[in-house]
């Protein structure tokens, strides 16, 4: 384990990101770290269909995706 250096900034929108997220802060920095992680590696996918592959990994069906 490491330590990351990251400005006041965004180290404050990760605390109110955490709140509404019901995540540890920093749970949701590593959140953002690995969505933006598999973003990069997988840049035809959208966010919807890369949180159901994650799901899917962990032999979780997930529901439907809704289209508005």
């Amino acid at each position: 384990m490491g330590i990351v250096k990251i400005s006041d900034d965004l180290h404050e929108d990760i605390r109110k990101a955490s709140a509404v997220m019901s995540r540890s802060i920093n749970a949701q920095a590593e959140f953002w770290i690995k969505m933006g992680m598999l973003a990069e590696l997988n840049p035809t996918l959208t966010y919807a269909e890369l949180i159901q592959q994650q799901l899917r990994s962990s032999n979780i069906t997930p529901p439907e995706v809704i289209e508005t």
